[in-house]
């Protein structure tokens, strides 16, 4: 059911969040739960709000870094039905006196959608008490997109409205780290021959720093619900080529040309991201990437202290590391591994299946099983390989399947030297080309972990 108009949550003294006297917001602001904490801005806004003095209760699927970066944690999985339920909420609240919903998916089913964005987030609105104070981040543009992502996030602000929470639209959101699509942006700017932009590379952005993005969530926390959505993006208006050579020079790295992508090929790329689950690479990023994402921000009600920076500014507020320049050329390269260790399962997959027994059995002398078994072995590990490769190009489970392949390899390389000791002498490698490809899967489970 909706809420009324809350009241505003008084603490154990029976004190406002304002003090009555002068109006200013108190230096004891509360608990907050922030919901969608392990995601880029969710990390930023957890972060931003302890480091005002707030003591925050960080919600994800998985918790385990929370934890270990010092936070109370409540895990919880937004597909999982018992969220769905706000008594199931109710005793992990009890003590919440604000909450921050960052959660959100980009690309994902219908189920998916409607469970994040708006049946979960709708349990734990009826299970908060009607004086706590909410705000629900949502995305720029969503107006005027006609998106999967764009109707389920215009669902939760209208749950949002209905129980009276403040929604933030943010824009571009960019910081000192990346995720998703500002690793995907660093990642184009430090191509070594060309920028590819899509379209004409004229779409036209107001990025805003996920640490102002943090002061302002703080700001509309300890406020009065706003009755409209509020656009939150930062006062520098720039295009998409101009962020991506922006970066280039933060890099230090010479500047090259811009190649426009046709849209058509855009979003072609798009689809095969889609299919193979690559994240950022989507058709919905596209889309945002083609229409921009310009925020109409209005800071004449934030204090004096808070003061959102340009792009340009805070970009060049540090000196880029090593580090952001490995991180940048390698991102690209989780998919290119992706796409090569499939190949090279479903080739070998398919050389087991078919690969004559004549033209193998040679290789394996005196072997302490009969050929008939060493048949078999074969065709069994040729379907083990193929099934292998289909779920590694479909990005079914990175870790696990990471951890699948190590493991056939290390049995294929073990098996063999029992069987076979020679294969570890032939001439173009043999056995020895194991070690590079265990090298190889071992990078892509590195890569594979985005946050």
């Amino acid at each position: 059911m909706a809420h009324p108009q809350r009241r505003r949550r008084s603490d154990r003294n029976g004190r406002d969040d304002r003090n009555a006297a002068t109006g200013k917001l108190s230096d004891n602001p509360g608990k907050v739960l922030v919901l969608g904490a392990d995601g880029f801005i969710g990390r930023h806004i957890a972060f931003g709000l302890r480091e005002e003095g707030w003591q925050v209760l960080a919600s994800a699927r998985n918790t385990n870094s929370l934890s270990h970066m010092g936070f109370e944690t409540l895990k919880a999985d937004l597909t999982d039905p018992q969220t769905h339920d706000p008594d199931w909420w109710r005793p992990q609240i009890a003590d919440i006196s604000h909450v921050v919903i960052a959660s959100g998916v980009l690309d994902a089913s219908d189920a998916v959608y409607e469970a994040v964005h708006v049946t979960a987030p709708k349990a734990l609105c009826e299970a908060l008490p009607d004086d706590a104070n909410a705000v629900l981040i949502s995305a720029v543009g969503i107006d005027h997109s006609e998106t999967r992502f764009a109707r389920y996030r215009q669902k939760a602000e209208a749950l949002a409205q209905d129980h009276n929470l403040t929604v933030l639209r943010a824009g571009l959101v960019l910081g000192g780290t990346s995720y998703g699509g500002s690793s995907l942006a660093r990642a184009l700017a430090a191509m070594p021959f060309c920028i590819p932009v899509v379209g004409d590379g004229k779409q036209t952005f107001n990025p805003i720093h996920a640490a102002d993005l943090s002061r302002i969530v703080s700001h509309a926390l300890k406020s009065d619900p706003s009755p409209t959505p509020t656009d939150i993006g930062g006062p520098e208006t720039i295009t998409q080529e101009q962020i991506l050579q922006s970066y280039r020079r933060w890099f230090g790295l010479a500047p090259v040309r811009a190649l426009k992508l046709p849209l058509w090929c855009a979003y072609l790329l798009g689809k095969i991201g889609d299919k193979m689950r690559l994240g950022p690479i989507s058709s919905t990023a596209v889309a945002q990437l083609q229409s921009g994402v310009l925020a109409k921000p209005d800071f004449t009600n934030l204090p004096g202290t808070i003061h959102p920076r340009g792009f340009r500014t805070f970009l060049n507020a540090r000196p880029a590391g090593t580090q952001d320049l490995w991180h940048a050329r390698l991102y690209l390269m989780r998919p290119v591994l992706r796409i090569v260790l499939a190949v090279l399962w479903l080739a070998s997959g398919l050389i087991g299946l078919f690969l004559p027994a004549t033209e193998f059995l040679p290789l394996i002398t005196n072997a302490p099983v009969s050929d008939a078994v060493l048949i078999a072995l074969a065709r069994i590990g040729g379907v083990a390989d193929i099934v292998l490769g289909v779920l590694i190009l479909r990005g079914w489970r990175p870790r696990l399947t990471t951890l699948l392949q190590a493991l056939l390899v290390l049995g294929y390389t073990a098996a063999f030297t029992l069987l076979a000791p020679l294969l570890w002498l032939l001439p173009l490698g043999g056995l020895l080309k194991n070690l590079p490809i265990l090298a190889l899967i071992g990078i892509l489970a590195i890569l594979e972990k985005e946050r």
